[in-house]
């Protein structure tokens, strides 16, 4: 029973530190490093603690144990990476409809990103519109819905992550903020 709960212990524990490491590899490409030095700490006291486990042991067991739990911590780290959705990105619509286009570049804007619009040249020279927006990453679903409101599905899209972006560009959702803001504003004058 014993050896049951250390192997159990021990797939946790690689788990989590490999969900730390997800982490640490996050918050650096995003150049977010005031968290990573803590994370970092804490993650090499686990693993030199789990290495002289699993170097002193016995068998497969253990190695095993550490195998599984660092394959589960890749595993849970990306769907970390997916909820954290840290960073802007850059999308490059291409849409072959001039109609679609103007539309759903009014809808990105009415909701308050900046859009840039260019016609451009397609497969074979046929005539194309580009429509380019800054977004967070985590209000990619703004996208989507705006563009499913008209009726685009498995568009052609080019989307590049943004380190840094200055000037007048708005890289999120203001809509709410706003909102927010009037509502304090009246409260506050009422």
């Amino acid at each position: 029973m014993t050896l049951i709960f250390e192997l159990a212990t021990l797939f946790l524990i690689t788990a989590f530190t490999n969900v730390l490491g997800t982490l640490k590899t996050l918050l650096i490409s995003k150049k977010i490093m005031n968290p990573v030095y803590l994370v970092v700490f804490v993650d090499a006291m686990i693993f030199a603690t789990i290495v002289s486990k699993v170097t002193s042991s016995v068998g497969i067991h253990y190695t095993l144990a550490f195998a599984l739990g660092k394959s589960m911590g890749v595993f849970i780290g990306g769907k970390v990476d997916d909820k954290l959705a840290l960073g802007i990105i850059e999308i490059d619509l291409f849409l072959s409809n001039k109609d679609k286009m103007i539309a759903v570049s009014e809808s990105l804007r009415t909701v308050g990103y900046t859009v840039n619009n260019y016609p451009v040249r397609g497969n074979h020279g046929d005539r194309r519109y580009k429509i380019e927006v800054v977004i967070k990453k985590k209000e990619f679903k703004i996208f989507e819905n705006i563009l499913e409101k008209y009726d685009i599905y498995d568009p052609t899209m080019k989307i590049k992550n943004v380190s840094k972006i200055h000037g007048k560009i708005t890289p999120t959702n203001v809509i709410p903020a706003q909102k927010t803001f009037f509502k304090r504003k009246r409260r506050l004058s009422a």
